[in-house]
């Protein structure tokens, strides 16, 4: 069975946006671009909600032909825009898909049975970067293989929690380690079976 890997990256105090939304008040560090590039390369589906995928729509496919940009971000460009992409929204069309025309859109009330299917199908990990409605509910609903969580050493005092629902979820701390430049500590658990 294929794993669904949500990758993100949170403050020191637990938020996924600052205040007002801001993703850009997180702790980015180069570290984290190099880490997103390894996990594209071991996947072969980017599963999003649409807020993220609007977002990266109107970033990356723009950023592999900048000469400008570093190569790990040129790189991540040309995986996503050739990676498959899944959406969970009940308001995004196919005509809204553009430049990125190798994308499905599932509905939010199906998204528990497609995302099921997906992972049952045969192929690399199925991906999750921002999106964090949408991996919340998989993390409830038992769906999510493994949390990656990059911390920062921010403290942004306010904005959106990284966990939404009070539901209890059990994890398993796989792996916790410095990130190369020392600024980001990278928490990788098990969502989902423990027995190992």
């Amino acid at each position: 069975m294929r794993k669904l890997i949500v990758a993100n990256i949170v403050s020191l105090d637990g938020y996924y946006e600052g205040p007002g939304r801001d993703v850009m008040a997180l702790p980015f560090h180069e570290a984290f671009d190099e880490y997103n590039a390894e996990r594209l390369r071991a996947a072969d589906t980017l599963l999003l909600g649409r807020t993220s995928y609007e977002g990266f729509k109107s970033y990356w496919p723009r950023v592999a032909d900048d000469t400008e940009a570093r190569p790990v971000l040129r790189e991540i460009s040309r995986l996503d825009n050739a990676i498959d992409k899944v959406v969970i929204s009940d308001s995004l069309t196919p005509e809204q898909t553009a430049p990125w025309h190798n994308t499905r859109i599932v509905k939010r009330s199906a998204a528990h049975e497609q995302v099921a299917e997906l992972k049952s199908r045969p192929g690399r990990d199925i991906l999750v970067f921002g999106s964090h409605t949408m991996w919340n509910d998989l993390l409830i609903a038992g769906l999510v293989d493994e949390l990656h969580l990059m911390i920062g050493s921010a403290l942004l005092g306010a904005g959106t929690p990284v966990f939404e629902s009070g539901t209890p979820v059990a994890l398993r701390l796989l792996e916790a380690r410095t990130m190369e430049g020392g600024e980001l500590v990278l928490h990788r658990y098990g969502a989902r079976d423990y027995r190992g």
